[in-house]
């Protein structure tokens, strides 16, 4: 080989290289404008996305201004988050024992008393009030309510009576 072909090939293949470029220069502005005008058809769920992101974690309050702002905001969240009552708010102590206590009560899930008058003697000395006490409140494995926290105190009274009638 000889010096005038390695200087044609390096010509040429400069030439390539130059032309690549420009190649990727071409497709780089084409891609651009190409992204203007699909940029106007944007999701809206991706700007409410972005406005959750961008939304305060938290308010602060300050003097007594602020303290006023967060008693509101603090009655408006337990109102929001006040749960409705079970059932439609019924006072039915067997149709809420049937629906939310017979579960644990029929099998004696975890010492829960059967509705058999011998697991009851120990526990009807507490009288009713204490037994709505200890339903409201949880005992021993039991969970206040018994996990059931849309039950109203009425509605755990109605089947703490049921069941005592039932063992009586």
């Amino acid at each position: 080989m000889s010096e005038h072909d390695d200087k044609t090939f390096l010509k040429r293949f400069g030439l390539i290289i130059v032309g690549l470029a420009m190649f990727g220069l071409i497709l780089i502005f084409l891609a651009t404008e190409g992204n203007k005008r699909i940029a106007g058809s944007e999701n809206p769920m991706r700007d409410v996305a972005r406005q959750d992101r961008l939304a305060p974690v938290f308010d602060v309050y300050s003097g007594e201004t602020g303290r006023a702002a967060a008693l509101a905001a603090a009655e408006q969240t337990r109102e929001d988050s006040a749960p409705e009552a079970a059932f439609g708010g019924s006072l039915d102590g067997e149709m809420i024992y049937n629906n939310a206590c017979n579960a644990c009560h029929m099998a004696g899930a975890a010492g829960a008393p059967q509705l058999e008058a011998a697991q009851w003697e120990d526990r009807l000395d507490k009288g009713v009030d204490g037994l709505v006490s200890n339903a409201i409140n949880g005992i021993g494995a039991m969970p206040p309510k018994g996990g059931r926290a849309d039950l109203t105190d009425e509605q755990i009274r109605a089947s703490v009576e049921y069941m005592v009638e039932q063992v009586q």
